[in-house]
């Protein structure tokens, strides 16, 4: 059972987050294809991470009422349909309506999956479970630009989408060995309000970053929501976020670190083979593979995360990793003016490494809430992730695009242009690591009373 709990969350991890990345270098493929301009492309990632980052919250509370199994298999057969329609699309409406079903799939296979280091895995084997997933989690983040260039460049764009449907079959043959086929004892409907309003609010929000003609009115609108949520939540007797939850300061930590880790480097990941391709003069292939050198960081570090966490606690371990990822960041930052490839890879290398250190803020969060509520916690650090991952392409494509605009204008060549924009976002992205870092050497300590195994009383048999 633990090794196929396992499998299932290194391929669930992996191609979930697969779909943030792999249009990377294979976007500007797509945009001469579907005839798109630069400031469209950010669209065929964001119409997989909107859904998916709305969602979540109310996916994650919708699992733990239905049952992991049925809602499983329901969205990889979504998500499944969704890569299908996305490689056959003619138009960019219909790809990003594909995508945007791969993101409302994506939403409930997350936390369903997620949710499996609580109710299959004892204290240990959830280090280690959360270990596997934010490995894969990493490496499909560095890879996925990698392996959607070579796909364009040698198979077409279109395989860029169907690449996701033997996951998918794999998956569907392992469920029913490893997830049981009832739902968690004790939940309750999730209050529809709630799961609108909270959808509602964080994809205009989001959306408000990525469109700047409606900029001002899907901001208003969407602080609007959120507001009335926080509100109705406050004095609601059915809350969608349960106060065991809200009222959790581990919890609420590692969500914060979540989001300041995701806008660091998301945004960053998306426009890197752009400015390999537009700045260095690389094929898809070619700009995508030094991303690679990410994933080999993390294969390597990850070995060391379970000592450094014995040794120095878990949020000054995450503290050490999100330190890692701003210097490499700056690292990238310093070296961007030189048209060459080979002296951006220490700074990938240290971001990949110390992105592996951030486990802690998976595995720990969900060492601290109980069973009965794993899907809606796993749903919430998620969509955290997700959420920052959709704000970093919208905020680091917005930076990027107006300093490009700027240095445009002043008569600098398009791909140097390009370059100072992407520092601009590199040194910004780094910011926000470093005040992650921060964050996580305030997160309080665990009493050990607040942890438990999945064999103890709360536990689902």
């Amino acid at each position: 059972m633990i090794r196929r709990t396992l499998v299932v969350l290194a391929l669930g991890a992996f191609v979930t987050t697969l779909d943030n990345t792999i249009v990377a270098a294979g976007a500007p493929s797509i945009g001469r294809a579907l005839a798109l301009d630069v400031d469209a492309l950010p669209w065929i990632a964001l119409g997989y991470m909107l859904p998916f980052a709305g969602l979540l919250p109310a996916a994650g509370a919708l699992v733990d009422r239905w049952g992991r199994r049925p809602a499983l298999t329901g969205a990889l057969l979504a998500f499944g349909a969704g890569a299908a329609v996305g490689g056959v699309a003619g138009s960019a409406w219909l790809l990003v309506a594909a995508r945007a079903l791969q993101g409302v799939a994506a939403a409930f296979l997350v936390p369903g999956l997620l949710s499996l280091l609580r109710t299959n895995l004892d204290a240990r084997g959830r280090t280690l479970g959360a270990a596997v997933w934010t490995a894969c989690l990493a490496a499909a983040l560095a890879l996925g630009p990698a392996l959607g260039g070579v796909l364009s460049e040698y198979c077409g764009w279109a395989w860029i989408f169907f690449v996701n449907l033997p996951f998918v079959v794999a998956l569907l043959v392992l469920l029913p060995g490893t997830v049981p086929p009832g739902r968690t004892a004790g939940t309750r409907a999730p209050p529809a309000p709630a799961m609108v309003l909270v959808t509602a609010s964080l994809v205009l929000l989001t959306t408000a970053l990525a469109e700047p003609r409606f900029r001002l009115p899907l901001l208003a609108a969407g602080t609007v929501l959120g507001v009335a949520f926080l509100v109705r939540e406050r004095r609601a007797r059915e809350r969608l976020v349960p106060a065991a939850l809200t009222g959790n300061r581990v919890f609420l930590g590692s969500l914060g670190l979540q989001l300041l880790w995701g806008l660091g480097i998301s945004g960053v990941f998306f426009f890197t083979p752009l400015l390999h391709q537009e700045f260095l003069g690389l094929g898809p292939a070619g700009a995508g593979l030094p991303l690679a050198g990410v994933a080999v960081a993390v294969v390597a570090a990850t070995p060391l995360v379970p000592s450094a966490v014995a040794r120095h606690g878990p949020f000054r371990t995450v503290a050490a990793g999100l330190a890692a990822v701003g210097a490499g960041l700056l690292a990238l930052a310093a070296v961007n003016h030189v048209p060459a490839l080979w002296p951006r890879v220490p700074g990938l290398v240290l971001i990949g490494a110390g992105s592996t250190f951030t486990v802690p803020m998976t595995s720990h969060a969900l060492d601290v809430v109980a069973p009965r509520y794993s899907g809606t916690a796993s749903g919430l650090l998620t969509a955290a992730r997700e959420l920052s991952s959709a704000l970093g392409v919208a905020l680091i494509g917005a930076m990027l695009t107006s300093v490009r605009a700027v240095r445009l204008a002043a008569g600098a060549p398009a791909g140097a242009a390009l370059a100072v924009g992407y520092t601009a976002g590199l040194l910004a992205a780094a910011g926000l690591t470093f005040a992650g870092a921060l964050l996580a050497v305030r997160v309080p300590g665990t009493r050990p009373a607040e942890t438990s195994s999945p064999r103890d009383k709360r536990a689902v048999p």
